[in-house]
């Protein structure tokens, strides 16, 4: 516990400042993101926009030497995906965008799917459910709550559904750097782990895929798809500990308004 950072509400003021800025990232690239499109083209849009319009930094560039801006895993791509001139979206294709953001010191962190074109019932149902196990994960935080809290709800959640959770990859404690403790598994058992205090970040990122858990790393060192090549998707949200719940700290406009109709 004492390598977690807490936050004070300063310091959250400014990561809410950034999670807000991430957030309109998003609302720049839901009207672009479709057929046709390359990923490396949803990249430089990304940039282009954090830079230029927001003044921020892409704080994903040059992290462990990663060269781009954001990830783009699209169907059996788990996560980590680099993006490609050479891979254009096509119709019936889901696509997960992650994408980091710094402002004032403070990084903030989240991806979103994307649904291209017709999109069949089966992936659209993983994607539907993916998110809803994120939320199920969000909705356990408060203080004196557990790690463990929000990964049994994440795994209860999509063994219900029929899918598996990825073991290899979670979410994790952030501030003033991309990663810090603790890691957030997105299994686990009720009443074990890190008990949350007030002022505590981290992301919720759960991968789920459609048929096995099991995963491999292509050789680029970094894309890492589904073993069997089914389909896997991903959401993800900074998320602040309050003295009563949570903060999503990256929520969207289109979020809030279902939140508040």
């Amino acid at each position: 516990m004492s390598d977690i950072r807490i936050k004070t509400p300063d310091q959250l003021a400014l990561m809410r400042e950034s999670g807000r800025l991430l957030a309109s990232v998003f609302a720049y690239l839901d009207p672009l993101v479709k057929e046709g499109l390359s990923t490396m083209e949803i990249n430089n849009l990304a940039e282009r926009f954090i830079v230029d319009e927001l003044h921020s930094r892409p704080a994903s560039k040059g992290q462990y030497g990663y060269p781009y801006v954001l990830n783009t895993s699209v169907n059996q791509v788990v996560c980590h995906g680099m993006p490609s001139e050479a891979h254009k979206l096509k119709t019936g294709d889901i696509i997960n965008v992650d994408i980091t953001l710094e402002r004032n010191g403070y990084i903030a962190d989240s991806s979103k799917m994307y649904l291209i074109g017709e999109v069949s019932p089966v992936a659209k149902r993983l994607v539907n459910q993916t998110y809803e196990a994120m939320w199920k994960g969000i909705q356990t935080v408060k203080p004196g709550a557990t790690l463990g809290d929000i990964g049994h709800a994440i795994q209860q959640h999509a063994r219900e559904n029929g899918y598996s959770v990825v073991r290899e990859y979670c979410g994790h404690g952030i501030g003033t750097e991309m990663h810090e403790a603790p890691q957030v598994l997105h299994f686990g058992v009720p009443g074990k782990g890190v008990a949350l205090k007030e002022g505590m970040t981290f992301t919720i990122e759960p991968m789920i895929n459609q048929g096995k858990a099991k995963v491999k790393t292509k050789r680029d060192g970094w894309t890492v798809v589904t073993a069997d090549k089914k389909l896997s998707a991903q959401w993800e949200h900074t998320i602040a500990v309050t003295a009563d719940g949570y903060e999503v700290l990256t929520l969207r406009d289109e979020e809030r308004l279902k939140m508040n109709p």
